[in-house]
């Protein structure tokens, strides 16, 4: 398993999204930023919704950087763009980087809905189960935050949005890629 090495000053890209439901669309936003909070580099992308092209979307968007001191990789939620879910193994394996997923809510899952809403993709509920069970955290800011981590633990993840997290639950550079996203998206 990889490690976050968090005695360095870490470079990470932390992508969002924002969309409407009536477009076929969402506007992914990736921002690099160091852990002193300087921003460092943006790079775009476009989901489809309802659609399986997430996780490819990322690795385009990561390789696009062409950066080898980016540290890890932050995604506001692992289901985006109504329900075109992550998957976290392929984009680890793919990256080489650590890999954060962060949910908001505490929820007992998407399976009964995947299965109900998208009855002949098997593939989009076999990749949700392989996503496994969120860790939840409670951050120095009283919030809890939900994780599911792939290259490191989640004692280290924990460390690092605690890090990151000025106020609230949203880390800085999440809370960045999502303002970008919604301005882009108008």
């Amino acid at each position: 398993m990889g490690s976050l090495h968090l005695e360095k000053n870490l470079r990470g890209l932390a992508i969002a999204e924002s969309f409407e439901r009536d477009s076929d669309t969402s506007v992914l936003s990736g921002v690099v930023m160091r852990r002193d909070f300087v921003i460092d580099g943006f790079v775009l992308g476009h989901t489809t919704l309802k659609a399986d092209d997430s996780t490819d979307v990322i690795i385009s968007m990561y390789n696009r950087l062409h950066r080898s001191d980016i540290n890890y990789l932050l995604i506001s939620g692992m289901i985006m763009s109504l329900y075109n879910v992550v998957d976290v193994k392929r984009l680890y394996d793919s990256i080489k980087i650590p890999v954060i997923g962060i949910a908001y809510n505490d929820s007992l899952g998407i399976a009964q809905i995947l299965e109900k809403r998208f009855p002949s993709s098997h593939k989009k509920v076999a990749v949700y189960a392989k996503l496994g069970p969120r860790e939840k955290i409670t951050l120095h800011t009283a919030y809890n935050v939900f994780i599911r981590c792939e290259g490191c633990s989640t004692k280290e993840a924990a460390r690092l949005l605690n890090g990151l997290t000025l106020q609230g639950a949203l880390p800085e550079p999440i809370r960045i890629s999502k303002m970008l996203s919604r301005v882009l998206r108008n």
